[in-house]
């Protein structure tokens, strides 16, 4: 085995640069609170397998089925991780080998579309994905995307009346539901009726809540019959930068051929092998109970926020993250509270609330969420500091003296957990 530290002696001596940014970042994580809902900590065994040896190779193809020889043990690790990530997700075949999130959703709808044809998914401001058919998105150019919205005065629901309604208007191919800023859990059963009625598949992307799908905390979509699942690796399944699709076993050559050599070629085999681990993880009776604290963080944080006079815009969460509208609550657009809690050493990011007037930029929220917090050990007494933090914070976010105060209590709290893997 390589030695590890031989490895940052190198980088420490031939990139100073590079080495102290690293540092940086590290002292970053350790002295301050994460509450971006994408973002989490790693395991140490995940840290191993993406600097491994694999970053090497080049495996075109499937096991089995590669261009290149010398494939051996990568088609071991990419054998693992297919079988690992089927048992996790109850599903009939796994693709592992998706670069990223975005990547994952642009497979599936290469793979079951052709272009022109209509998707319906969730509108951007009421909490979907740029992947799922935003203007700016190439996605959105290829394909004919109608985006259905949430009701926000009722606490964020999805009216499945008004939705079979467009479904049958507009007869799309593919009913995808998914979100990346949406507070609430999604009624699978009902998005598999309306797909069943306008004989379009079912499609999920679960990227944020793929974890807690995993740890048995939230519903699968699988078991409601659905097609596809998309997730990706990070987040709250807390592996690498990766995504992966899930399918029954009738969809393993179609969602195959569209990721290679449709869309990709060669996998990053480094990141299929920290991929399998992080599947072994999400297998143990810890990450169960993990999946369950994030869970209990999020409605605790989230009434926290709520008893302080913080605007939700769902008046609650079902899930691990909360989008809070500081406009209404402080008077205080997401850019400015966004910086005023990176201030205190709290990690947030500005966000758009439903039907937002203001641009992407400036926008009039803040998303915030428990993975990375619960990941240090964090529970629901500590959100409840934590969420008294935030409300001080943004309500003294031009008081230097106060944002100083609090500051220094925050740094103080994060020694005493500590950040796995550093």
């Amino acid at each position: 085995m390589a030695n590890c530290t031989a490895h940052w002696d190198a980088l420490a001596q031939n990139d100073p640069e590079i080495y102290k940014a690293i540092l940086g970042e590290e002292t970053r994580e350790k002295k301050g609170i994460e509450l971006i809902p994408s973002e989490n900590y790693t395991y140490p065994e995940v840290f191993a397998a993406n600097g491994s040896v694999f970053t090497n190779k080049y495996s075109e193809g499937y096991p089995g089925r590669r261009y290149y020889g010398g494939q051996e043990f990568t088609d071991i690790i990419e054998s693992i991780a297919i079988e690992r990530a089927k048992k996790v997700f109850r599903a009939g075949h796994a693709n592992v080998q998706p670069l990223s999130g975005s990547p994952m959703n642009q497979a599936v709808y290469f793979g079951f579309l052709k272009p022109g044809d209509t998707v319906l998914a969730m509108d951007l401001s009421h909490g979907g994905h740029l992947t799922h058919g935003h203007p700016v998105s190439h996605m959105g150019k290829v394909f004919n995307f109608v985006r259905y919205k949430t009701h926000p005065d009722q606490e964020g629901r999805i009216d499945f009346d008004e939705l079979m309604k467009v479904a049958k208007e507009h007869n799309p191919k593919i009913v995808l539901c998914g979100y990346t800023s949406y507070p609430r859990d999604y009624n699978y059963k009902d998005f598999k009726r309306i797909a069943d009625e306008v004989g379009a598949l079912t499609m999920a992307d679960v990227s944020h809540i793929g974890g807690l799908i995993a740890a048995g905390a939230m519903a699968n979509p699988m078991d409601y019959g659905f097609d596809v699942m998309t997730t990706t690796t990070h987040k709250s399944l807390r592996g690498p930068r990766a995504g992966l699709i899930v399918c029954k076993e009738k969809h393993k050559k179609t969602v195959d051929k569209a990721v290679f050599p449709g869309l990709q070629g060669g996998p990053h085999m480094h990141t299929i092998a920290a991929i399998a681990v992080t599947l072994g993880k999400a297998m143990t009776p810890e990450f169960k109970e993990y999946g369950a604290q994030t869970m209990k963080n999020s409605k605790t944080l989230a009434q926290t926020l709520m008893d302080g006079g913080a605007k939700l815009i769902t008046d609650g969460t079902d899930n691990h993250m909360m989008v809070m509208n500081t406009t209404e609550s402080f008077n205080l657009g997401g850019t400015k509270a966004e910086h005023t809690l990176d201030e205190v050493s709290i990690t947030t990011n500005k966000q758009i609330i439903p039907d937002d007037p203001n641009p992407p930029l400036k926008p009039s929220g803040i998303r915030l969420g428990t993975p990375a917090a619960t990941t240090r050990g964090m529970k629901e007494e500590d959100m409840k500091k934590i969420g008294e933090w935030i409300l001080e914070a943004l309500k003294n976010h031009d008081n230097e003296t106060e944002l100083a105060k609090i500051k220094g209590a925050v740094e103080e709290f994060c020694l005493s957990f500590p950040v796995p893997g550093l």
